[in-house]
């Protein structure tokens, strides 16, 4: 039997590479025949250095543009037809919308789409609601299968009407053997020298890109507040000038006066790990956040948003804290007593680090994602997973 081809479909080539690309390893390795596909960027190299064709829909784009969208939607259709896929797999709100009912018109024999956190709130105002639902169940009736990252999704897409035998719940995962904190002999003393960093210093990490709706406010607010302790926030993440809700120049000058350190974007994500005592998330809004997941891993206490996705990788007062989002004093006051007593750091630490190994391996995420392939390829029978 011929391997099958398969297509992962992304907004851009960043989130095949840094999200998906030892999934997409292991499906290669298991005898698929894997194409990304996505805006063309600087992480297409990285792709097919690991073994994975990429194909570029040039009219992918993040921001919101009709025309664009539509010529998107016409290459999608048109790219199917041509490299005939035996799976399409989706990802992403625009491009699981515009996806999986391209791949449908393109007679693609099987449609499979993430929820890596659907992108509107039970909290979200009316209008949101209705159209981030209903485009969402107008798509998911052009798929084969739903797989759900967060659990805390699932009672909203079965009100919307989503066939309860089409979901599963995912969950999410990552490579614990890159993210080890046992394998990282003398990496602390060296990032932190690099950084100009001593070893008293408490350094609170912080990922993601640079939009407001990660917390950046949050994480400013408490960074004055916390300038009595010897403790530096510091803040690894692209600027997105053309993304709408960017964190402006302006206020990184300012944080950065509040002795804020921003690093930009950075490919040696264990190591920085590594060098972080504690670790911060002020998202509004996540799906199943990995910055979290890598940081537990690491053996890292998280103090996070109590918001869908961070609840389910912080287990409060074990592994980290739970604060309200938008909420920088709580952020303050939680980092403070992390901060301030190395044994409940150590102590929550470890914690993660055994909750990481016991729920986020990337493993489990990659064998309930093959088992759903081959079933819909008639291959054998879907085993019951954990939600279904």
């Amino acid at each position: 039997m011929s391997a099958p081809r398969l297509v992962h479909l992304t907004t851009t080539d960043m989130s095949l590479d840094w999200l998906l690309r030892p999934q997409l390893e292991a499906f290669a390795d298991a005898g698929y025949e894997v194409i990304g596909m996505s805006a063309p960027g600087p992480h297409v190299n990285a792709l097919r250095a690991s073994g994975i064709e990429h194909v570029a829909i040039d009219s992918l784009t993040r921001s919101i543009s009709p025309a664009r969208d539509l010529r998107a939607f016409r290459d999608l259709v048109s790219k199917f037809r041509e490299i005939r896929p035996d799976i399409v797999h989706t990802h992403n709100p625009k491009p699981g919308i515009m996806g999986r009912i391209a791949a449908r018109i393109a007679g693609v024999p099987v449609v499979v789409n993430t929820v890596h956190g659907l992108y509107a709130l039970p909290e979200d105002r009316l209008l949101k609601k209705t159209l981030v639902y209903g485009l969402e169940r107008v798509a998911s009736s052009f798929s084969d299968a739903e797989l759900l990252q967060n659990p805390e999704d699932l009672d909203v897409m079965r009100r919307l009407g989503v066939p309860h035998s089409k979901m599963t719940v995912l969950g999410n995962g990552i490579d614990l053997s890159r993210f080890d904190p046992g394998s990282m002999a003398g990496v602390r003393s060296r990032i932190r020298g690099e950084l100009g960093l001593g070893p008293e210093t408490i350094v609170v990490g912080v990922v993601g890109r640079l939009v407001w709706e990660k917390g950046y406010r949050s994480i400013f607010d408490a960074a004055k507040l916390l300038d009595d302790l010897n403790c530096v926030i510091v803040v690894v993440g692209p600027c997105e000038p053309d993304k709408s809700g960017a964190v402006d120049a302006s206020a990184m000058e300012a944080a950065e006066a509040d002795g804020v350190r921003f690093l930009g974007r950075r490919d040696d994500m264990a190591e920085l790990y590594a060098a972080f005592d504690v670790y911060a998330l002020a998202s509004h809004r996540e799906g199943y956040p990995r910055s979290a997941m890598e940081a537990s891993a690491m053996g890292l206490p998280v103090v996070a948003t109590d918001i869908r996705g961070c609840r389910q990788v912080v287990a409060d007062g074990v592994t980290g804290t739970l604060v309200p989002a938008r909420d920088g004093r709580a952020m303050a006051m939680a980092l403070r007593e992390l901060i301030e007593s190395a044994p409940v750091r150590k102590a929550m630490g470890a914690a993660a680090r055994m909750r990481a190994e016991e729920r986020f391996d990337d493993r489990r995420v990659v064998e309930t994602t093959m088992r759903t392939y081959e079933w819909l390829l008639g291959r054998s029978p879907l085993e019951a997973t954990a939600a279904v």
